[in-house]
C-alpha cells in the first residue's frame, strides 16, 4: 500500500481553519486524546537545549532553572524553554538530552539540541547539524535493535519501556531551531558580505539533513525560523557600529536585516522540501516577528526594558550567568529578583516569561506556514 501524500492532509486541514476564521484557540487536554505524536525529536542550539552542553562539557550552574525546576536543568535559561512548551502541548514529557546519560528515558523522544551549535561545522561548538543528525541514525538503528531484543518482563537496565518503539519514528514530530549561531559566528569571525554570501551553503546543508531525516521515515516537521539577533543585549553591548546602526527599537540593524535574509531564504527551501520530498508535512514558524514584536512593545505587555537582562553582566565587566566577581567593591553577577519582568534572562538566551509569551503566539498557528496550530498537526497526524 503506498503512503499517503500529506499534502492532502494539510489540502483537508486549511478549508477548516477558514470556515472557522483562522488558527485554533489553545485547546483543553481532553481534545487531544486522539493526538498522533508519540515522541518529539530536536534538532538545535542553546535555545532549545535542555541539557546536552550540560552533560557532555559542563554543567550548566545556578541559578538557571530558578523558576521552574528549582535547580540547574541543563537549559540557559530560569525556567522552561519552547521546546519543553511544545511538549506540554503535546502531551508528552519534557525531553532527554541525547548526551545524558543519566536518568535518560527515551520513549517520548531525544533532544539533540546542543548549546553554541551552529548548521555549518566549524562554529562555537563541535555538535553542529550534520552531527546531530549523525547522532539521530545511530540512535534509531541502536536503540531499535536492542528493542526487539528486549522481553518486556526484564527487570535489569535497558528496559524495554525506556526505549522508544520502532514503530514511533514514522509518526513522531521532528522540530528544528537553528541557524542563529551561523550568523552570529559569522559577524563576529568575518564581514557582513561573508555573512550574506555564506547563507546559501548553510541552508544547503539544512535541507541535506532534513532529506537524511526523510529517508530514515520521518514525516512532519516543525521548523522554526531565527530570531532578531540584533536584540540580543550581547549584540547590543558590543555592536561596534552604534548608535548609528540602531532601530528604533534599540537593535542592531545590519544583524536584524542578515536574519530577515536568511529567513526568507530558508521559507524558500522549506518550499521546495515540500515538493521534493511529497509525503512530508512541513510547518514553517515565524518566530523571528513574534520576538521582535514582543521587544519593541516590551513595557506594555508587563516586561521592562527589553536590554535589561537578569543573570551576568556585560556591562563594565563581562562576567557569565552563574557566576560573580567584586571589581573595585563593585559585585558583578547577582542575578535579578523579577526573572518573570525581563525579557532577556543572560543577554543571549530568554526568560521563561518571554519563552511562554512567544510560544502562546507560535503554537496557535498564527505564525506558521501553512497556518496550523500544533494541536491540529498533533490530532491529525493520528489519522494519516
Amino acid at each position: 500500500m503506498e503512503p499517503v501524500d500529506i499534502r492532502l492532509f494539510y489540502a483537508y486541514l486549511l478549508p477548516i481553519f477558514a470556515f472557522m476564521g483562522g488558527p485554533m484557540a489553545t485547546m483543553g487536554g481532553a481534545s487531544l486524546k486522539g493526538c498522533g505524536f508519540p515522541a518529539v525529536y530536536n534538532f538545535g542550539d542553546s535555545n532549545s537545549d535542555t541539557g546536552g552542553i550540560s552533560a557532555a562539557m559542563t554543567q550548566v550552574p545556578p541559578p538557571n532553572g530558578e523558576s521552574f525546576f528549582g535547580h540547574p536543568s541543563g537549559r540557559f535559561c530560569d525556567g522552561r524553554l519552547i521546546i519543553d512548551l511544545i511538549a506540554e502541548k503535546v502531551k508528552l514529557p519534557y525531553l532527554s538530552p541525547y548526551l545524558d546519560s543519566v536518568g535518560t528515558n527515551f520513549r517520548n523522544g531525544a533532544n539533540f539540541a546542543t548549546g553554541g551549535s551552529s548548521i555549518r561545522p566549524g562554529g562555537f561548538s563541535p555538535f553542529h547539524l550534520g552531527i546531530q543528525i549523525s547522532q539521530f541514525i545511530q540512535f534509531k538503528s541502536r536503540t531499535s535493535a536492542v528493542y526487539n531484543q528486549l522481553s518486556p518482563n526484564r527487570t535489569t537496565p535497558p528496559f524495554k519501556s525506556n526505549l522508544p518503539r520502532p514503530r514511533d519514528f514514522s509518526k513522531a514530530l521532528y522540530t528544528f531551531d537553528i541557524g542563529q549561531n551561523d550568523l552570529a559566528y559569522g559577524f563576529q569571525h568575518t564581514n557582513e558580505e561573508q555573512v550574506r554570501a555564506s547563507i546559501p551553503d548553510i541552508l544547503s546543508r539544512f535541507s541535506k539533513a532534513v532529506h537524511q531525516l526523510y529517508k530514515e521515515g520521518a514525516r512532519f516537521f516543525w521548523i522554526h525560523n531565527t530570531g532578531p539577533i540584533g536584540c540580543l543585549p550581547y549584540s547590543v553591548i558590543y555592536d561596534k557600529s552604534k548608535p548609528n546602526n540602531l532601530d528604533q527599537s534599540g537593535c542592531v540593524k545590519p544583524q536584524n536585516e542578515m536574519a530577515q535574509e536568511f529567513n526568507r531564504q530558508l521559507k524558500d527551501k522549506v518550499s521546495q522540501l515540500r515538493l521534493q520530498l511529497p509525503y512530508g508535512a512541513f510547518t514553517y514558524v515565524d518566530v523571528f516577528s513574534v520576538k521582535y514584536a514582543l521587544i519593541s512593545n516590551a513595557q506594555n505587555q508587563g516586561f521592562v526594558d527589553p536590554m535589561n537582562f537578569c543573570c551576568g553582566s556585560y556591562y563594565g565587566y563581562h562576567i557569565d550567568c552563574g557566576k560573580k566577581a567584586r571589581v573595585n567593591g563593585t559585585v558583578y553577577g547577582n542575578p535579578c529578583h523579577h526573572p518573570s519582568k525581563h525579557i532577556s534572562w543572560d543577554g543571549i538566551h530568554y526568560s521563561q516569561a518571554a519563552n511562554l509569551w512567544v510560544a502562546n503566539r507560535i503554537l496557535n498557528g498564527s505564525f506558521s506556514n501553512p497556518p496550523v496550530s500544533i494541536e491540529q498537526v498533533c490530532l491529525h497526524s493520528g489519522k494519516m
